[in-house]
């Protein structure tokens, strides 16, 4: 063996005798990459305490007093460096958590995830302490302080004095707003005076302050909250692990780089030196332990050390020569199967995976030349019959995952939630088996809408489909309904399909106008049924007065309008039929809107009197008064109309004012445009069940549809219908206190069911001394008596300290009768007696003697006999009243109800496993709305586990355990706890998919999380998801099937970029001193020849810019490094996007709606418009707690937000947003016009002539108080602050601003842009604002232009706008460029700037563009110049002249988008920005279309958004325009030309004469102002440059023309 390396070394030696030195002045080079936060460093140890508080908030305390109990003599000694804290930090952290929870601990402490939420502190920090004038204390420089919302502690012997002073006292004054993320101490007693915590574990003012405050909290007098912060300038105050990580930005992980192989076919590179900048030192040596060509050169460098230069050398000339490789099409046709081939047979296939996916252009040529073996190209054949070649899907123990969104937090926190919840599940004993079960469970989806059954004798129809005559023509034959027929076609079938019934109050206009639709509809023959419900509000506010009930005695009741007029209507309906029961309404209308005198709402008395006379005046032959008269005394018909009020107000549906149900179906608009739209909607459920035979000739639609799904009860609060997900708090989570007052929690059961399993646990939290409380618990006894067989009732009294003796004794009374007698047979009648006669006699009674005590006493004993139990154990309970005990147990209760559920202490609520429902509406609260929680719970979340659970061994249980009681907890706490996990409802059934030799088994059986994956290795998607997998794999226990579906016959390199993942390590931080050096990207041994781009692919909420840059990053051509080894970037995430939805119900979108927020003292801090396209708005955020509102002016003039105290509240409502993790936000609004202003647009449209009067209103409304900043929308960035107008006279610049707005990516297309801005100042002596999107720019570029700004005298702002995630994304730079060139033209600028134009970064300007600005374009938003002609040799190239695009133009010219002039008023007006969106998602699908992204669309748009075409001398370019029009050229433009090819410097020399004086000037500038020397001669290779040859056909070139030489053909 030794023999062999020696001759094959000799062999090497040889070979480099002979190739000589070359190689050797090849050094490989790398590339390294990093991301920081903007915000400040954060303590890792504060971090820590965040992330153990989301495993539960008890542990928070738990760690803060470990960490604390470690704090002792020692203090950190044997940490010596940032590891030793890190590991020191993760181990105590351990000791308290389960070992798989413990491990993605110490990840995602690693990951930062927790560093947003101390970000957030620091804001409530700085708040707090600026809401004080600290005076001229000395003391203020603490690094801790208590705030009590009065007052501020720096010191504990002013704290303690504050305590001491019953700080009851100081109520009156509002103690600091507490939020859910906050840690509130367990000991707190809710209700207590807040005192709030600043300060940081670690540091001795934090350990005095923690140990008074817990004192106070456990002896009641305070709500100890604490919120981690270390001060500036505390770092050296508290122990050394207390700071790690405290002193830099942090660094992120979790996202990817790609150094994507460019199309160089046009010269597109700067030829300037790169002088001189920050430099860094060189990263970490190369990875030798890779495979370099069937080399492992770690090994034989082992081997032979004494030969290693000769031997790196070796290395070098390999890796230099694997990228040029070229492969022919023969070689790529089995690439995706050679390369699943290597995957699968690999030892560790992720990895094997990852290298080759993330090196793609450096292993290909390998992978070309494996033999493929047929059964594993057969079976992935056969899976790509069930699933798209090149799919990707990806699911989390059965849950869809939406691969686009996923980023490596997102799947941290997933993954946890699972881990956290097997932990609950084990705690409960139920075995790992049965657990894996349960979180494979897919969620039912939540139902979007419910039917409520309405089935009675109260409705009242007007017409019968199948019997009446006038339908009799109509064919009866049912299949009709599936033939086709265009969108919104009514069906003539003589069937009762579809039922619309009013429920109106007959006296309300609105009620009788719905009637005057339903006649209108029912004469035009809409093949509807139509009826009616109708109620009296008056007399359903009487009954909710009365406990649900109908006064019995007719003194009680005055009776209404509306109760008259529904006695009168059944009257008439008796005796004349429904047609003229339904004329009769008709005519109180008639009579109410021809009234001069009566308001429009109002329906008097003699409305009702003259429909009536005029109704059946008719019909009858005696005086009609006189029957009048005889109704009204007799009160013929009360109960009936009485009933159906009462029926009404059972179903639920009387909130709603005026409603509608389609086929039980809820809609609250009784517009016809409703009616209609609820039609459309229904039909596809129908012709569904009529396609399947489910509904036939003579079943009743109705009755099947009802009796499938009908609830018998509507309760918006309930049946959330898909908007508002219901809140659910996992009782299986709870902590210690907390689990043992759910075990002292006594069940009541319906009669004879006390020994079944029950389901559904329904909690009440019950305030008995009000009215509220007790009216809620009454309704649960009844709802019991009603009969339940699958859940139970638990009530938590949750009364207050200071009760009154008489609730205290009451809760006695019931507490004791649950524990003792709940078995009895009428203890239900009993407690339903004991509660009315508490309710009647103590309730709300202030006077309380003794002997009322004992008459109660002796009352309850009374109660007992009677119904058969003893009333010994009553009369006991008045010896021993106010025992310790009970105390102790509402004590536990109100923190239970404070802590755990988030709610007030004496709430009243209900808690059904585990959905909170809060607040409860006592008035309409009944126990049906039990009745309907019920059904709803155990159909959404117990029937999906209930199997499981039934069939569960439970081994580790004493078998005398397994009571009814002991499973009606376990299905209690298991419901509870998965309804709590935010996940997909979408599964796929991945079992069909073979897997016998293409696909990846890992993993054990019993694995707590289970991985399904379809993966394309050679994707996008495959380069970061190899990544993913293999972090899920080392930090969490997971089985995993991956498999492989590559593309099946390719044609061209499916990957032409590295890519790497950037994931934590513990070698991040130091071992030898406490430094934190962060993640890296980092590229070894990259080719050097070629050009390669750089890209981030970064969290979709990272708003990414890049900060040390000294190379350009997109034309990296490393062998021009020189003696550096590794070009580094370092980014900076600037900021997280916010975004959301806007919507306003049965509206569309609040288009240009304004939105503001900021905090509470500066509620105007970012800003920006809601777009048409989904009503999407997004602002740029950091870590805090924000508000957001409307913007004063018209939007909140117009509208208010939805969600505040009732929706129709004068105030517009803040809406609290927290940012406290890097995963953003999406936020959904809804707003509603306000009263009176229903009919006002948002966006008054401006005539063309008035134009000029309706700008300047338009500003007077937005900019007085709206100074609209693009920044957020963009960040503002601006050079000259001071009063625009003294600066643009100080420089001799007047008149009306020029607005400029161009993009440039690249060292080139930057300095093109300063000879841009150069030759626009040179033409003009108006004043000029740039607007420059920022998201491409250098640092160079970012450092120069305030300078350039200042010399040269103009303005200038940096805008962005993050992509948004519902709009088809592009995936190369240049074309992401182009889009946002055209895409986001309405919303990236701010709405106060009326007008820009866009000029291209390679144009030269020869005119003053105040021309061009002021031109009139005539009312179109657009004004583009048309591509001239004149140049014959380019004919070959017009395509718009033939094909498609002659077709298409219909005429119009095709124009050119290197210079346009946007009028932003109308384009908004017009919604121009949502058309052209449109038109992009629909194009851009297809990959051959818009190959000229930011040309082609809006010259494929110009039918809806049209163009105003400028005059051909607008802009000249060589290629298309020839010489002979030059001279009159006000822009010249530097083309690229499709024929020549000629490099970009070289033609802007040869063509524009002033070209060099002003590239000599803007770089002389450039290097004044980096302190670095311009070389004044030009090189000499660009003077005699000839044009490119032709392309090879190389692996890093497309096959169709380059990207660049389309961008203005």
């Amino acid at each position: 063996m030794g023999t062999n390396l020696r001759s094959w070394l000799y062999l090497i030696l040889l070979f480099f005798v002979i190739v000589g030195v070359n190689a050797q002045n090849r050094r490989p080079k790398n590339v390294q990459v990093a991301v920081k936060a903007k915000w400040q460093g954060t303590p890792l140890l504060l971090e820590a305490g965040e992330l153990i508080s989301k495993e539960s908030k008890q542990l928070f305390w738990e760690f803060t007093d470990a960490w604390l109990g470690s704090d002792g003599d020692d203090d950190d000694t044997d940490c010596k460096s940032a590891r030793d804290c890190l590991l020191k930090i993760s181990k105590q952290a351990s000791t308290l958590l389960a070992q798989p929870v413990a491990s993605l601990f110490h990840f995602s402490l690693t990951l930062r995830s927790a560093s947003p939420r101390l970000v957030l502190y620091r804001q409530l920090a700085d708040e707090s302490l600026s809401s004080f004038p600290h005076g001229d204390d000395p003391s203020a420089t603490g690094c801790c302080w208590v705030d009590t919302g009065s007052s501020l502690f720096y010191d504990v012997a002013d704290l303690q004095s504050w305590l001491g002073s019953s700080p009851a006292a100081g109520d009156a004054v509002q103690g600091p707003e507490l939020f859910d993320f906050d840690h509130v101490h367990f000991d707190s007693r809710a209700g207590s005076p807040v005192a709030v915590l600043y300060g940081a574990v670690g540091t001795d003012c934090f350990r005095k302050f923690h140990l008074s405050l817990a004192k106070a909290a456990k002896e009641g007098k305070v709500t100890y909250v604490v919120r981690p912060v270390l001060p500036l300038g505390c770092e050296g105050k508290t122990r050394p692990c207390g700071a790690i990580g405290a002193k830099d930005n942090v660094s992120l992980a979790g996202y990817g780089v790609e150094l994507a192989l460019k199309n160089m076919e046009y010269k597109a590179m700067d030829d300037s030196a790169i002088k001189k900048g920050i430099t860094l030192e060189d990263p970490r040596t190369e990875d030798l332990s890779q495979d370099v060509r069937g080399f492992i050169f770690s090994k034989i460098l082992d081997r032979k050390p004494e030969l290693r230069s000769e031997v790196m050398a070796f290395r070098d000339y390999l890796l230099s020569s694997t990228v040029s490789d070229t492969l022919d099409v023969w070689e790529l046709k089995d690439l995706g199967h050679q390369t699943a081939q290597r995957i699968v047979h690999a030892s560790d296939p992720l990895q094997s995976m990852q290298e080759i996916n993330q090196n793609f252009p450096s292993v290909v040529s390998s992978l070309s030349r494996m033999k493929l073996n047929e059964s594993i190209k057969d079976e992935i054949l056969s899976n790509q019959r069930m699933v798209p070649p090149g799919k990707a899907l990806l699911a989390l123990n059965g849950a869809l995952l939406n691969i686009e969104d996923m980023d490596l937090y997102m799947l941290m926190d997933l993954a946890h939630q699972e881990l956290s919840l097997a932990n609950q599940f084990s705690k409960l004993k139920i075995p790992d088996g049965s657990i894996r079960k349960l979180l494979l469970t897919t969620p039912l989806p939540e139902p979007d809408s419910y039917r409520v059954d309405f089935r009675s004798v109260h409705v009242n129809y007007l017409n019968n489909l199948e019997e009446d005559d006038m339908y009799k023509r109509w064919r009866s034959n049912l299949n009709e309904i599936l033939m086709p027929a265009f969108p919104g076609q009514l069906r003539y079938i003589r069937k009762n399909l579809f039922h619309a019934v009013y429920v109106i109050d007959p006296a309300t206009a609105c009620g009788l106008e719905s009637i005057d639709t339903l006649r209108s509809l029912y004469e035009n023959q809409v093949p509807v049924r139509f009826g009616v419900i109708l109620y009296s509000t008056q007399l359903i506010k009487t009954i909710e007065e009365n406990g649900g009930q109908i006064p019995s005695s007719d003194a009680q009741v005055k009776e209404d309008i509306s109760t008259m007029v529904i006695r009168l209507f059944l009257y008439i309906k008796e005796h004349h039929g429904i047609q003229t029961a339904f004329q009769f309404l008709g005519n109180i209308n008639t009579l109410r809107t021809e009234s001069a005198d009566s308001s429009e709402e109002d329906i008097e008395q003699e409305h009702v009197d003259g429909a009536f006379v005029e109704t059946i005046l008719p019909k009858v032959k005696s005086p009609p008064q006189d029957m009048l008269l005889k109704l009204q005394q007799e009160h013929t018909l009360k109960e009936a109309s009485e009933a159906s009020s009462m029926f009404v107000f059972k179903l639920g549906l009387a909130k709603l004012k005026c409603s509608f149900l389609m086929n039980g179906l809820v809609f609250d608009s009784v517009e016809e445009e409703t009616l209609l739209n609820a039609m459309n909607d229904e039909l596809p459920k129908i012709q569904e069940q009529v396609y399947y035979g489910q509904i036939e000739s003579h079943t009743n639609v109705l009755d099947k549809l009802l009796s499938e799904s009908g609830l018998s009860r509507y309760n918006p609060q309930i049946i959330s219908g898909g908007k508002n997900k219901p809140r659910f708090v996992s009782l299986a989570s709870s902590t210690r206190e907390g689990e043992s007052m759910l075990n002292d929690v006594n069940y009541l059961h319906s009669p004879e069911t006390s020994d079944d399993v029950k389901y559904v646990t329904h909690l009440l939290a019950a305030d008995v001394a009000t009215k509220k409380g007790m009216k809620l618990l009454h309704e649960g006894v009844r709802y019991l008596i009603g009969g339940s067989k699958s859940a139970r009732l638990g009530v938590l009294f949750s009364s207050s300290q200071n009760a009154d003796p008489n609730s205290l004794l009451f809760i006695k009374f019931f507490e004791k009768t649950a524990s003792s007698f709940s078995h009895k047979e009428k203890v239900l009648y009993f407690l339903d007696k004991l509660c009315l006669f508490y309710e009647r006699e103590y309730l709300l009674k202030t006077s309380v003697e003794s002997a009322s005590s004992q008459m109660f006493v002796d009352k309850v004993a009374e109660l007992a006999e009677e119904y058969g139990l003893s009333s010994k154990a009553y009369r006991s309970c008045l010896a021993e009243s106010l025992d310790e005990q009970l105390l102790q147990r509402l004590t536990k209760v109100a923190k239970f109800v404070s802590w755990e559920l988030g709610l007030e202490s004496d709430a009243n609520a209900i808690i059904s496993n585990g959905r909170v429902i809060f607040p409860v509406d006592e008035r309409t609260f009944l126990g049906q709305d039990l009745n309907l929680l019920e059904s709803m719970e155990f159909n959404q979340r117990v029937k999906p586990v209930q199997e499981i659970i039934e069939g569960i061994e439970w081994q580790e249980v004493d078998p005398d355990l397994l009571t009814s009681k002991y499973f009606s907890d376990v299905f209690m706490f298991v419901s509870s706890a998965m309804a709590t996990r935010d996940r997909s409802s979408e599964s796929a059934r991945f079992e069909v998919l073979n897997s016998e030799y293409s696909a990846v088994l890992l993993g054990n059986e019993n694995a707590t999380i289970h991985i399904d994956a379809v993966i394309d290795p050679l994707s996008p998607t495959g380069q970061k998801l190899a990544s993913l997998l293999q972090v899920l794999q080392k930090h969490v226990q997971t089985s995993m099937r991956i498999v492989l579906n590559p593309m099946s016959s390719l044609v061209d390199i499916p990957l032409k970029n590295y890519y790497r993942y950037v994931l934590p390590n513990t070698d991040d931080y130091s071992s030898t001193g406490f430094d934190v050096d962060g993640p890296k990207a980092f590229f070894a041994n990259m080719p050097l020849s070629k050009t390669l781009t750089m890209n981030l692919d970064v969290p979709e909420p990272w708003l990414v810019e890049p900060v040390i840059a000294i190379h350009d990053l997109d034309n990296i051509l490393l062998e021009n490094l020189g003696d550096t080894t590794t070009l580094q970037a370092v980014f900076e995430v600037e900021s997280l996007v916010l975004t959301g939805h806007c919507a306003e119900k049965d509206h569309e979108a609040p288009r240009g709606l304004q939105l503001i927020l900021g905090t509470k003292n500066k509620p105007h801090l970012v800003d920006t418009l809601v777009m048409a396209n989904l009503g999407y708005w997004q602002m740029k955020v950091s870590p805090g707690v924000w508000y957001l509102q409307l913007a004063p002016g018209r939007s909140s003039e117009l509208y208010v937000l939805k969600g505040g105290n009732d929706g129709s509240q004068d105030q517009s409502s803040l809406k609290r947003i927290t940012i406290d993790d890097l995963r953003g936000k999406v936020v959904h609004l809804e707003v509603v016009k306000r009263k009176g202003k229903e009919h006002e647009k948002l966006l008054v449209p401006s005539d063309d002539d008035d134009g000029v009067q309706q700008n300047s209103e338009r500003r007077s409304w937005n900019s007085n108080f709206l100074k609209w900043a693009s920044g957020f929308v963009g960040g503002r960035q601006q050079s000259m602050k001071g009063d625009s107008k003294k600066e643009h006279e100080k420089g001799g610049r007047q008149e009306k601003t020029i607005n400029i707005f161009s993009i440039a990516s690249g060292h080139l297309y930057e300095r093109f842009l300063k000879i841009m801005i150069l030759s626009v100042l040179k033409n003009t002596n108006r004043p000029v604002k740039f607007w420059f999107i920022k998201n491409y720019l250098s640092p160079q570029f970012k450092d120069v232009i305030p300078h350039m700004a200042q010399e040269y005298n103009f303005e200038y702002e940096l805008i962005t706008y993050k992509w948004p995630t519902w709009l088809h994304k592009q995936k190369e730079k240049q074309r992401i460029i182009w889009a946002y060139k055209i895409l986001f033209l309405d919303v990236i600028f701010p709405l106060s700037l009326e007008k820009v134009i866009f000029v291209d970064a390679d144009q030269i300007i020869r005119t003053d563009m105040g021309e061009l600005y002021d031109m009139d374009i005539k009312g179109r938003p657009l004004a583009y110049t048309p591509f001239c002609d004149n140049n014959r040799e380019m004919d070959g190239y017009r395509f718009w002249r033939q094909g498609f695009w002659k077709e298409h133009l219909r005429g119009r010219p095709y124009h050119i988008s290197a210079l346009y002039v946007v009028d932003l008023v109308k384009f908004r007006e017009t919604a121009a920005g949502d058309n052209l969106r449109v038109f992009y998602e629909t194009l851009s699908k297809d990959p051959n279309s818009l190959s000229n992204l930011d040309q082609d669309l809006p010259n494929y748009a110009q039918h809806t958004v049209p163009i105003f075409s400028l005059p051909q001398e607008w802009l000249w370019c060589e290629s298309w325009c020839g010489n002979a029009t030059k001279s009159k050229a006000r822009t010249i433009d530097l083309c690229n030309n499709p024929m020549t090819k000629e490099p970009k410097l070289q033609g802007a020399r040869r063509i524009v004469t002033e070209w060099p004086d002003l590239d000599l000037e803007a770089r002389k500038f450039t290097a004044k102002i980096l302190g670095e020397d311009v070389e004044l001669n030009e090189p000499v290779a660009a003077a005699t440059e000839k044009p490119n040859p032709p392309p090879s056909n190389d692996i890093s070139e497309d096959s169709e023309q380059d990207l660049e030489s389309k961008a203005e053909l």
